[in-house]
Protein backbone atom coordinates (compact mmCIF):
# COMPACT_ATOMS: atom_id res chain seq x y z
CA UNK A 1 0.00 0.00 0.00
CA UNK A 2 1.23 3.72 -0.84
CA UNK A 3 2.36 5.69 1.96
CA UNK A 4 3.41 9.12 1.36
CA UNK A 5 6.38 10.82 3.04
CA UNK A 6 5.47 12.18 6.07
CA UNK A 7 7.18 15.81 6.52
CA UNK A 8 8.19 18.17 9.00
CA UNK A 9 9.00 21.16 7.70
CA UNK A 10 11.19 24.23 9.65
CA UNK A 11 11.44 27.68 8.29
CA UNK A 12 11.41 31.34 10.45
CA UNK A 13 10.04 33.15 7.92
CA UNK A 14 6.06 32.15 7.26
CA UNK A 15 6.32 33.13 3.61
CA UNK A 16 8.52 31.13 2.37
CA UNK A 17 7.98 28.29 4.54
CA UNK A 18 4.12 27.89 3.24
CA UNK A 19 5.65 28.14 -0.09
CA UNK A 20 7.82 25.52 0.23
CA UNK A 21 4.98 23.29 1.29
CA UNK A 22 2.68 24.19 -1.35
CA UNK A 23 5.32 22.83 -4.33
CA UNK A 24 5.60 19.54 -2.16
CA UNK A 25 2.11 19.32 -1.74
CA UNK A 26 1.73 19.12 -5.41
CA UNK A 27 2.47 15.84 -5.53
CA UNK A 28 0.61 13.17 -3.64
CA UNK A 29 4.46 11.41 -2.76
CA UNK A 30 4.33 14.11 0.19
CA UNK A 31 2.33 15.25 3.14
CA UNK A 32 3.70 17.90 5.20
CA UNK A 33 2.40 16.96 9.08
CA UNK A 34 3.54 20.38 10.71
CA UNK A 35 5.37 23.77 10.41
CA UNK A 36 7.49 24.77 12.47
CA UNK A 37 8.51 28.11 13.20
CA UNK A 38 12.28 27.77 14.63
CA UNK A 39 14.90 24.73 15.35
CA UNK A 40 13.56 24.26 18.87
CA UNK A 41 9.72 23.48 17.70
CA UNK A 42 11.29 21.38 14.91
CA UNK A 43 12.96 19.36 17.72
CA UNK A 44 9.45 19.36 20.28
CA UNK A 45 6.94 18.50 17.47
CA UNK A 46 9.96 16.03 15.73
CA UNK A 47 9.83 13.91 18.71
CA UNK A 48 6.42 13.81 19.41
CA UNK A 49 5.47 13.41 15.74
CA UNK A 50 8.02 11.28 14.44
CA UNK A 51 8.28 12.72 10.65
CA UNK A 52 9.67 10.21 7.80
CA UNK A 53 11.75 13.40 6.99
CA UNK A 54 12.63 17.00 8.10
CA UNK A 55 13.67 20.32 6.26
CA UNK A 56 15.12 22.78 8.47
CA UNK A 57 16.56 26.05 7.59
CA UNK A 58 20.14 26.03 8.51
CA UNK A 59 19.67 29.52 10.29
CA UNK A 60 16.63 30.34 12.53
CA UNK A 61 16.37 32.29 15.77
CA UNK A 62 17.44 30.18 19.11
CA UNK A 63 18.21 26.54 17.85
CA UNK A 64 19.76 26.84 14.37
CA UNK A 65 18.69 24.30 12.06
CA UNK A 66 22.68 22.08 12.00
CA UNK A 67 22.01 22.34 16.24
CA UNK A 68 17.99 20.90 15.49
CA UNK A 69 19.61 18.45 13.25
CA UNK A 70 22.05 16.87 15.45
CA UNK A 71 19.23 16.56 17.97
CA UNK A 72 17.08 15.19 15.58
CA UNK A 73 19.49 12.61 14.58
CA UNK A 74 20.69 11.60 17.65
CA UNK A 75 16.81 11.05 18.60
CA UNK A 76 15.15 9.74 15.76
CA UNK A 77 17.90 7.97 13.74
CA UNK A 78 15.20 6.80 11.22
CA UNK A 79 14.26 10.18 10.04
CA UNK A 80 16.05 11.70 6.95
CA UNK A 81 17.34 14.55 7.38
CA UNK A 82 17.52 17.66 4.68
CA UNK A 83 18.71 21.19 5.19
CA UNK A 84 17.04 24.16 3.15
CA UNK A 85 18.93 27.52 2.91
CA UNK A 86 20.88 30.02 1.36
CA UNK A 87 24.28 29.39 2.89
CA UNK A 88 26.01 28.24 0.69
CA UNK A 89 28.98 28.38 2.81
CA UNK A 90 31.43 25.32 2.94
CA UNK A 91 31.72 25.25 7.01
CA UNK A 92 27.76 25.23 7.35
CA UNK A 93 27.55 22.52 4.48
CA UNK A 94 30.16 20.05 6.37
CA UNK A 95 29.05 20.78 9.73
CA UNK A 96 25.24 19.98 8.66
CA UNK A 97 26.61 16.46 7.06
CA UNK A 98 28.67 15.78 10.35
CA UNK A 99 25.52 16.36 12.40
CA UNK A 100 23.73 13.97 10.94
CA UNK A 101 22.03 15.76 7.51
CA UNK A 102 21.67 13.72 4.28
CA UNK A 103 21.03 16.45 2.12
CA UNK A 104 21.58 20.65 1.66
CA UNK A 105 19.79 22.24 -1.02
CA UNK A 106 19.92 25.94 -1.65
CA UNK A 107 16.65 28.01 -1.68
CA UNK A 108 17.31 28.67 -5.45
CA UNK A 109 16.31 25.66 -6.65
CA UNK A 110 13.30 25.29 -8.37
CA UNK A 111 9.81 23.76 -6.93
CA UNK A 112 10.40 20.18 -9.60
CA UNK A 113 14.52 19.96 -8.34
CA UNK A 114 13.20 20.52 -5.06
CA UNK A 115 10.59 17.79 -5.26
CA UNK A 116 13.47 15.20 -6.70
CA UNK A 117 15.59 16.07 -4.18
CA UNK A 118 13.30 15.41 -1.41
CA UNK A 119 12.17 12.22 -2.81
CA UNK A 120 15.86 11.12 -3.35
CA UNK A 121 16.80 11.82 0.13
CA UNK A 122 13.88 9.75 1.43
CA UNK A 123 14.38 6.98 -0.74
CA UNK A 124 17.50 6.90 1.37
CA UNK A 125 19.79 8.29 -0.58
CA UNK A 126 22.05 11.60 0.06
CA UNK A 127 21.80 14.67 -1.62
CA UNK A 128 23.69 18.10 -1.86
CA UNK A 129 22.87 21.01 -4.30
CA UNK A 130 25.34 20.15 -7.36
CA UNK A 131 27.12 23.74 -7.17
CA UNK A 132 28.08 23.03 -3.83
CA UNK A 133 29.46 19.39 -4.45
CA UNK A 134 32.77 20.75 -5.64
CA UNK A 135 32.99 22.58 -2.19
CA UNK A 136 32.88 18.94 -0.44
CA UNK A 137 35.40 17.83 -2.42
CA UNK A 138 38.05 20.50 -1.57
CA UNK A 139 36.81 19.96 1.81
CA UNK A 140 38.77 16.16 1.63
CA UNK A 141 41.45 17.30 -0.72
CA UNK A 142 43.97 17.29 1.33
CA UNK A 143 45.96 14.80 1.61
CA UNK A 144 44.45 11.99 3.96
CA UNK A 145 47.08 10.06 6.81
CA UNK A 146 48.60 7.02 5.32
CA UNK A 147 46.25 5.02 7.42
CA UNK A 148 43.05 6.44 7.16
CA UNK A 149 41.69 3.78 4.91
CA UNK A 150 44.15 0.90 5.89
CA UNK A 151 41.91 -0.39 8.35
CA UNK A 152 39.31 -1.23 5.85
CA UNK A 153 39.08 -5.00 4.67
CA UNK A 154 39.57 -5.49 1.37
CA UNK A 155 35.45 -6.35 0.83
CA UNK A 156 34.94 -2.92 2.41
CA UNK A 157 37.10 -1.23 -0.28
CA UNK A 158 34.81 -2.90 -2.44
CA UNK A 159 31.84 -1.66 -0.91
CA UNK A 160 33.51 2.02 -0.91
CA UNK A 161 34.50 1.93 -4.56
CA UNK A 162 31.10 1.43 -5.69
CA UNK A 163 29.61 3.64 -3.19
CA UNK A 164 32.09 6.69 -4.91
CA UNK A 165 30.42 6.14 -8.15
CA UNK A 166 27.24 6.71 -6.60
CA UNK A 167 25.58 3.07 -6.29
CA UNK A 168 23.31 2.17 -3.60
CA UNK A 169 22.98 -0.14 -1.22
CA UNK A 170 21.36 -2.81 -3.03
CA UNK A 171 22.82 -1.83 -6.24
CA UNK A 172 26.20 -2.61 -4.30
CA UNK A 173 24.98 -5.51 -3.10
CA UNK A 174 23.39 -6.55 -6.58
CA UNK A 175 27.22 -6.20 -7.74
CA UNK A 176 29.00 -8.14 -5.02
CA UNK A 177 26.80 -10.52 -4.90
CA UNK A 178 25.29 -9.89 -0.89
CA UNK A 179 22.19 -9.34 0.79
CA UNK A 180 21.54 -5.86 1.26
CA UNK A 181 21.21 -6.11 4.49
CA UNK A 182 25.22 -7.42 4.79
CA UNK A 183 26.14 -4.05 2.56
CA UNK A 184 24.30 -1.99 5.27
CA UNK A 185 26.88 -3.61 7.94
CA UNK A 186 29.65 -3.23 6.14
CA UNK A 187 28.29 0.26 5.22
CA UNK A 188 28.26 1.10 9.30
CA UNK A 189 31.56 -0.23 9.67
CA UNK A 190 32.84 1.75 7.14
CA UNK A 191 31.51 5.23 8.24
CA UNK A 192 32.55 3.84 11.91
CA UNK A 193 36.26 3.34 10.23
CA UNK A 194 36.47 6.92 8.33
CA UNK A 195 35.25 8.45 11.24
CA UNK A 196 32.40 10.30 9.13
CA UNK A 197 28.60 9.58 9.83
CA UNK A 198 27.27 10.06 6.52
CA UNK A 199 26.60 8.22 3.07
CA UNK A 200 27.96 11.55 1.35
CA UNK A 201 31.00 12.32 3.53
CA UNK A 202 31.71 8.80 2.84
CA UNK A 203 31.45 8.86 -0.72
CA UNK A 204 33.45 12.12 -1.35
CA UNK A 205 36.21 10.51 0.70
CA UNK A 206 36.22 7.08 -1.43
CA UNK A 207 36.30 9.29 -4.81
CA UNK A 208 39.40 11.05 -3.39
CA UNK A 209 40.46 7.63 -1.88
CA UNK A 210 39.54 5.76 -5.79
CA UNK A 211 41.52 8.54 -7.72
CA UNK A 212 44.75 7.62 -5.67
CA UNK A 213 44.64 3.63 -6.51
CA UNK A 214 47.18 2.76 -9.23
Amino acid sequence: MFKPVRILLADDHPLFREGVAASLAVSPEFVIIFQARSGEEALERSMQLRPDMVLLDVSMAGMGGIAAAAQIAVNLPATRIMMLTVSENRENLLAALKAGAHGYVLKGVSASELRSAVASVASGEAYVTPALAAEMLTAFSRPSAPDTFSGLTSRESGVLNLLSQGLSNREIGERLHLAEKTVKHHMSAILQKLQVRTRTEAALMAAQYTARQP
